[in-house]
């Protein structure tokens, strides 16, 4: 819930979408790269987890709304900035990873 509303302040500190899409996303900055690599190695582990039966199926649902709700916050965020993320907002979505890494073991 907390991570939406931080999704919607962003959108609506960055002038919303309509904006957004005819602005560029730079998908190779470092941060976003980072930050986008991070959440497709935790999706991996989330099926291998669900797969060898150490998490339910429900437990492996919300880990992956956890994880596409970042991936937004991030394409979000990086829209509201003109392509990029701060410093600080990867900070945050990498404190959030280690949260959702946390919630999975």
């Amino acid at each position: 819930m907390i991570l939406k509303i931080l999704v919607l302040s962003s959108v609506l500190a960055g002038g919303g979408f309509a904006s957004a899409s005819a602005e560029t996303w730079a998908q190779h900055h470092p941060r976003q790269a980072e930050v986008l690599g991070r959440t497709r190695v935790q999706d991996a582990r989330i099926h291998n987890e669900r797969v060898d039966g150490k998490i339910s199926g429900g437990e492996a649902r919300q880990l992956r709304v956890d994880e596409r709700d970042l991936r937004s916050e991030d394409h979000v965020d990086a829209r509201a900035n003109g392509g990029y993320i701060t410093k600080g907002q990867q900070a945050l979505m990498n404190r959030q990873e280690n949260q959702i890494n946390r919630d999975l073991h």
